[in-house]
């Protein structure tokens, strides 16, 4: 079958499990039914038609192909999964309503606008490592900022005191908190070994051109450091702890794609 269709089949069901949820997600705010619908079988169908795509993109004779869409694409899909697997057990089912219609985009992209960027197969397993650490990482944290925006949107409406009926469709502040940290101290743990293990393949950060990668990869370090550092020592939340989140979190998007996109998509360099 051609990869096309699959992709086409993965975006139409992350489409269709995203509007089940969002259909859940009312049903209970008005108090009705809470029984199990079809979401979570369309999604992990979405998931496995995606991972096909994937294996077809990345996959080559040569090596990886980590071409920023492909990237996208890659990381969309863990943090799809992710959230799917999070949301059997946590009220995650808000972050699944955006990131699943995010990973069909994903999709798109990659079919869409194909280009290279290969990791050679003869690239030692350690820098192999560092790649699924990386990717790892960063999908943790995206989803650690996505709860930071449900956490800020749930304050706006407690301050202002306007629209309270929509608190009903968001998950409780302390509970939403509380995930969010869970995914930092989880993204920061890999982040840490992904660091680690990329320092070991830096000979020449110049001539590599992994200068702005690396300054802005150990920024956003730096800043989730000190962010974990406060909520453990001072109990840091609310608005400080939001401003560290999104601090990071920035950093972490700029070393991510803000250098594959000057690289790749400008300079055309590969």
């Amino acid at each position: 079958m051609n990869i096309a269709v699959f992709a086409v089949l993965a975006i139409v069901f992350y489409l269709a499990a995203a509007i089940h949820i969002a259909r859940g997600i009312v049903e209970r705010a008005r108090g009705g039914s809470t029984a199990t619908r079809p979401a979570p079988i369309l999604a992990l169908l979405a998931l496995a038609l995606h991972a096909a795509v994937l294996y077809q993109g990345i996959l080559t004779g040569s090596g990886l192909n980590l071409g920023i869409f492909n990237t996208v694409s890659l990381v969309a899909w863990v943090v799809a999964g992710v959230v799917v697997v999070a949301s059997l057990v946590a009220p995650v089912e808000n972050l699944a309503l955006v990131l699943l219609p995010s990973a069909g985009l994903g999709i798109g992209l990659e079919l869409l606008f194909p280009n290279e960027r290969l990791l050679l197969a003869s690239a030692p397993l350690g820098l192999r490592l560092h790649v699924v650490l990386s990717v790892t990482a960063y999908s943790l944290l995206t989803i650690a900022a996505l709860q930071a925006v449900v956490i800020a949107v749930e304050e706006r409406l407690l301050r202002t005191r306007r629209y309270l009926a929509a608190m009903q469709l968001l998950p409780p502040l302390q509970i939403a908190e509380s995930l969010m940290f869970q995914f930092i101290i989880a993204g920061f743990f890999l982040l840490s070994l992904g660091l680690l293990s990329g320092l070991m393949f830096v000979e020449d950060i110049f001539a590599q051109h992994l200068v702005h990668k690396t300054v802005l990869s150990f920024a956003a370090w730096c800043i989730f450091a000190v962010l974990l550092w406060g909520r453990y020592r001072f109990g840091w939340r609310g608005r400080t702890a939001l401003r560290y989140m999104f601090a990071g979190f920035l950093a972490l998007l700029l070393a991510y794609f803000g250098t594959k996109v000057v690289l790749e998509l400008i300079l055309h360099r590969v």
